[in-house]
């Protein structure tokens, strides 16, 4: 796997995404999540009138489906067709794409989730964007930040990449399937179209068009 691989534009469609047009301004997708509040608030300043506000910088499509018990929290952007199921948990920093499912005590925070992805079923996702589709099992969760508190490096064979960030949890490209109970730990990148098997903790960059299996074990589609 190449440094080349890990591009924004190598991991995302960002035709996918109501922020694509930020995303499309940095190299590493990791660079944008410094200033993704700004540009949250920034977007939904010129939203048409489809969205709604709800409150301090929160703007829901009319299409979309909020339970009564969810919490969205601004800066926050919930998209055409969207759903949040009961009592999930948008901290803030947080485009939901059109389609995407954020489900039963999901917590998000500093994150975007591109169109129809799925987080149905108890997660965390921190400090991460997720492509195109991707979808994470019940009880996956994103760990963005280290013990140690230093900060975030991206291990890619036997190099390191330094992000400069404290707190980046996972990066997953377009149609990535994480299966249940998984752990990406900070850093994490996976290209698209992997799937990878539930109870897996996982660190560092994977390719695309893999699965990864027991031990980490990456092995090509057939």
């Amino acid at each position: 796997m190449r440094l080349a691989d890990l591009k924004t534009e190598n991991l995302f469609d960002l035709e996918h995404s109501l922020l694509g047009g930020y995303l499309g301004n940095f190299v590493y997708p990791w660079e944008a999540l410094a200033g993704l509040s700004a540009a949250i608030l920034s977007l939904g300043e010129t939203l048409p009138e489809e969205y709604e506000r709800r409150g301090n910088g929160v703007f829901v499509h009319k299409n979309a489906r909020v339970a009564p018990t969810a919490f969205l929290g601004g800066p926050c952007i919930v998209c055409e067709g969207a759903e949040i199921r009961h009592c999930a948990f948008i901290r803030g920093s947080a485009v939901v794409g059109a389609g995407a499912v954020v489900g039963n005590s999901v917590e998000l925070k500093n994150c975007v989730l591109f169109d129809g992805v799925q987080v149905p079923h108890f997660n965390y996702v921190g400090d991460s964007i997720l492509g195109h589709l991707a979808h994470m099992g019940a009880g996956a969760v994103t760990s963005n930040i280290k013990s140690d508190r230093t900060d975030v490096t991206i291990r890619l064979g036997e190099e390191k990449i330094e992000t400069g960030l404290r707190k980046m949890g996972a990066m997953l490209g377009d149609r990535v399937e994480v299966g249940c109970n998984s752990v990406l730990n900070p850093g994490t990148v996976i290209g698209k179209r992997t799937s990878v098997y539930p109870l897996s903790s996982l660190r560092g960059a994977y390719p695309a068009d893999c699965i990864v299996k027991d031990g980490g074990n990456v092995v090509r589609r057939v």
